[in-house]
């Protein structure tokens, strides 16, 4: 049987995390629910930094993420963005007041602000790299063919699938 020291218990706060989810409406009433993704609970030191628990987070989920939280009783619909030392704080005080000893509901996302990098510059203008867009220039035969001054191969897959795996595959391009 493990024993549990009350002091170490009140000394350790837990945070009950979610992520790789999706908030969505519940069909009968509308109310914003946590759908698929993990939910694992985080024990972490009371006195851990914003940082540290940044850290921990990134560790614990595979990837950088933004920490939000609803406040203790409340809904999906209310996240609190938890940003610096001081507004962790006003958390953890806010869940101490109204529920002693309850885990912290935490929302993790994905950063909004992910450093996007530009393509490499080159001298065959016609290329476009938007994300929306095919690099293969189509023609009415079916036969897709590669951008101005690719060596490699022509093809002329007959599904839509066999064009993604020929695209990432043979030319490296995604569309």
């Amino acid at each position: 049987m493990v024993m549990i020291d009350n002091k170490a218990k009140a000394e350790t706060l837990k945070f009950l995390c979610s992520y790789s989810g999706k908030l969505l409406p519940r069909s009968s009433d509308g109310v914003l629910r946590y759908v698929g993704g993990m939910t694992r609970v985080l024990a972490v030191d009371r006195s851990i930094s914003y940082a540290e628990l940044m850290v921990k987070l990134g560790e614990f989920c595979g990837f950088s993420v933004e920490l939000r939280c609803p406040l203790p009783n409340g809904d999906l619909e209310t996240l609190i963005s938890v940003k610096s030392d001081e507004e962790l704080t006003n958390l953890i005080t806010e869940y101490d007041r109204s529920c002693p000893g309850s885990k912290i509901r935490a929302i993790l996302f994905p950063p909004k602000s992910l450093k996007k990098i530009s393509p490499p510059t080159s001298n065959a203008s016609s290329i476009e790299f938007s994300p929306t867009k095919s690099v293969f220039n189509h023609d009415r035969s079916g036969s897709f063919s590669p951008p101005i001054g690719y060596k490699g191969r022509r093809c002329s897959p007959s599904r839509p699938q066999e064009l993604l795996r020929h695209n990432h595959q043979c030319c490296g391009y995604w569309h």
